[in-house]
């Protein structure tokens, strides 16, 4: 140690620079700032993604900036379209499917309780049946449908596994 510095007043200016140095984490670590926090520790990832806001008390917030995800998100799907050379190439990759399977789940899923709502308000009690039953009986039967189309599935594989070894 006594000979990495040559002097006392070195060694005292080395000490105050880690002082100083070890404050400026923990304003860091106790998130005085939440913007320049999360920054750091993600090393600038979230700095387009979150925004500042003061409200009307002068208390300043953060926001989540749904714009820039909106356009990340955009601009990666024209890349993957654009790098694939065709909507039928995006459609066949996986990320294209799962986009358009979540799209068919959500279309269903709305189309169903859309008419189910208007079943329940419906004056005819058959109407009402008919909802009520839209609302606890069609999950179980596609959860069933699911399982047996899994399960055929499956066979299917093992089978085709079998006739060719």
């Amino acid at each position: 140690m006594g000979s990495k510095y040559s002097s006392l007043e070195e060694l005292r200016r080395k000490k105050a620079l880690l002082k100083q140095e070890v404050a400026e984490i923990e304003d860091l670590i106790t998130f005085d700032n939440a913007k320049e926090s999360l920054s750091a520790f993600t090393n600038g990832f979230t700095d387009k993604f979150l925004k500042e806001e003061t409200k009307p008390d002068g208390e300043k917030t953060i926001a989540i900036n749904t714009n820039e995800i909106v356009k990340e998100f955009s601009n990666s799907v024209k890349d993957k379209v654009l790098n694939r050379n065709s909507v039928y190439g995006f459609a066949k990759s996986d990320a294209g499917m799962s986009l358009v399977e979540n799209a068919l789940k959500i279309g269903a899923v709305s189309f169903v309780g859309n008419y189910a709502k208007k079943s329940l308000y419906n004056s005819s009690w058959k109407k009402k049946i008919i909802g009520l039953a839209l609302i606890y009986l069609a999950p179980i039967a596609l959860r069933f449908i699911r399982q047996k189309l899994e399960n055929y599935q499956r066979n299917k594989t093992a089978s085709s596994l079998e006739q060719l070894i």
